[in-house]
């Protein structure tokens, strides 16, 4: 009796051990630094997947990109949330991405990764989680104040009526900027996006290191001088959604012009080489990323559109219209061109 009564209590020690090193399992979860959901919801995610969660936010998108590319031998992750369909190329070509098994990989997304997905939005393991568009916004009292018309396409922007009015954020270094670059070239054509590029260089375009120098420090909006940024289709409902005083219209509006939107799709990936026992965690963080209660979040903590069908938008993304038309790119052009248009970019615009 005392033998058994033993091993009963040896058993039952092995199991609560267990069950707290199951409980203690990390979940390395590699982010851009716009991350954002709330603290209530992940807690929640934390304990009915029975994981620690561990956000490295690593910088711009492609600031985070490079990290994942140069841990490849020793991963510093085991799943990436904001590879988005611009750095999509870069992520297959280092071979950083593992496939995807889960539930989301077999229904449809309302954005797809890549022209070459199927229905699910999915390419090469990459998950579609969110979709937003990079365009110019206006500062509404300025042009009210001055009784300039707003300009009504890209060509516009580039005569003397509008010099010094643009600030773009640099492709080198901005993912908007980069997708805005990409927007131009898909809209205009590769020859007459450049000649566009070079005239605002003489016309008085002003480039800046990131969107958040764009915005809050050169933009009217927020005590700038330029009155037109490059921005988000879900800006004027943040202006509203943050405003310190309660109103029913945005003080700034989308601009979209021809050759001047670009559809950013973000994704989520396991990566290669990341922790086994923390694999089938990483998997459920991907499917919870597209559950509703996360993808209703999103929108009003990262700005951006769910990729999951049918989930509520929030009332204040009224003020976020989606474009009629935007431009893209087909995945073989990105992988094969990307680099040398930006090269061709810098050349025209700051050299």
């Amino acid at each position: 009796m005392q033998r058994r009564f033993f091993v009963s209590v040896v058993a039952a020690v092995a199991a609560l051990v267990a069950g707290a090193a199951q409980a203690q399992t990390a979940l390395r979860v590699m982010t851009h630094s716009s991350f954002d959901l709330p603290k209530p919801l992940l807690a929640q995610f934390e304990k009915d997947a029975g994981v620690k969660l561990q956000i490295v936010k690593g910088g711009d998108a492609g600031e985070m990109l490079n990290k994942l590319i140069l841990s490849k031998a020793a991963p510093v992750a085991d799943v990436v949330y904001g590879i988005d369909n611009t750095l999509l190329p870069r992520a297959l070509a280092a071979g950083i991405v593992d496939a995807y098994p889960g539930a989301a990989a077999k229904r449809n997304a309302a954005a797809v990764m890549a022209d070459s997905a199927d229905r699910s939005g999915v390419v090469a393991g990459v998950v579609p989680v969110d979709y937003g568009f990079v365009n110019l916004n206006i500062d509404k009292a300025w042009f009210e104040k001055k009784g300039l018309a707003l300009p009504k396409s890209l060509q516009d922007l580039s005569t003397p009526a509008y010099r010094d009015l643009l600030v773009v954020p640099n492709p080198a270094t901005s993912s908007p900027g980069q997708a805005f670059m990409l927007a131009t070239i898909a809209g205009l054509g590769e020859k007459a996006a450049f000649d566009w590029w070079a005239q605002m260089r003489a016309n008085g375009v002003k480039v800046v290191k990131g969107w958040s120098e764009a915005y809050y420090t050169e933009f009217s909006r927020n005590g700038g001088s330029r009155p037109i940024v490059v921005s988000y289709a879900t800006s004027p409902a943040a202006e509203v959604f943050y405003s310190k005083e309660k109103i029913s219209t945005s003080p700034t509006a989308n601009l979209f012009l021809t050759g001047g939107v670009f559809r950013q799709v973000e994704g989520a990936a396991l990566i290669k080489g990341g922790n086994p026992a923390a694999r089938e965690a990483a998997v459920k963080f991907i499917e919870f990323l597209r559950s509703a209660p996360a993808q209703q979040a999103l929108q009003t903590t990262m700005w951006m559109y769910p990729a999951e069908p049918g989930v509520v938008r929030d009332p204040v993304m009224q003020h976020a219209q989606e474009p009629a038309a935007f431009e893209a790119l087909p995945l073989k052009a990105l992988t094969e061109q990307a680099a040398g248009w930006q090269q061709r970019w810098t050349q025209v615009v700051l050299k």
